[in-house]
């Protein structure tokens, strides 16, 4: 079938667009013509886990999935902090208080509707222009805030100077600019160093294919 829902495993190192192109090549190959290939919410290169591509007829159903809550385990530095908030940006070590509160304490803070500024380094569009490739050019531009709702916070790991949590979130919820906050609000500064999407709605990635495994050597 050319319409389908394709879930896909995406390995770090990757763009979503590039595993789309991965994955459409592979279509064409399997079907002799080109076959339209779609995401439904892109993960940036550094981050792994549950990427949901559309094919075919499919991809006018696109909207409903960008609508769908998610899940992710996060990975964050604390003490430093990213330009870009994850490990592609320049690092600088942050200057930490001597005494951090409870962990649990603030992440509880988190939980419920907030309000996020989205990372300058995003793929939102400013006046037509992808926000990222804006900020690689220096130019000054303004992310207007977005209200966003975190259902659930629970930590995994910490030790510091490493936190390790898993998070069940809204659509349009920025990973990246939450760990950032949770860093400003412990006084020592974050940024992530690992992020995977283990779940969109009711898709999870235990049931996603490697994209080694979708995609031939020579499609």
């Amino acid at each position: 079938m050319e319409d389908r829902v394709i879930l896909v495993d995406k390995p770090e190192g990757i763009s979503s667009f590039g595993v789309v192109a991965k994955v459409r090549g592979r279509l064409k190959a399997e079907f002799g013509h080109k076959v339209k290939v779609g995401h439904t919410g892109t993960l940036d290169p550094f981050a792994t886990g549950l990427l949901i591509l559309l094919s075919g007829k499919m991809t006018k159903k696109s909207g409903e999935f960008l609508k769908l809550d998610k899940e992710y385990v996060a990975t964050m530095k604390l003490g430093y902090t990213s330009t870009t908030g994850d490990p592609e940006g320049q690092i600088q070590e942050y200057s930490v208080k001597s005494v951090l509160p409870p962990i649990e304490s603030v992440l509880s803070d988190f939980i419920g509707k907030i309000v996020q500024t989205p990372p300058r380094y995003s793929a939102i569009k400013i006046n037509g222009e992808r926000a990222y490739k804006l900020a690689r050019k220096g130019q000054e531009f303004e992310i207007p805030k977005r209200e966003v709702e975190i259902y659930e916070i629970e930590v995994l790991r910490y030790e510091y100077p490493e936190l390790e949590i898993r998070c069940h979130v809204s659509s349009g919820t920025y990973i990246r600019t939450l760990a950032e906050d949770i860093g400003e609000r412990l006084g020592t500064g974050a940024y992530l160093t690992a992020l995977r999407r283990t779940r969109v709605g009711k898709y999870d990635v235990k049931d996603a294919v490697k994209l080694d495994e979708l995609v031939t050597t020579n499609s």
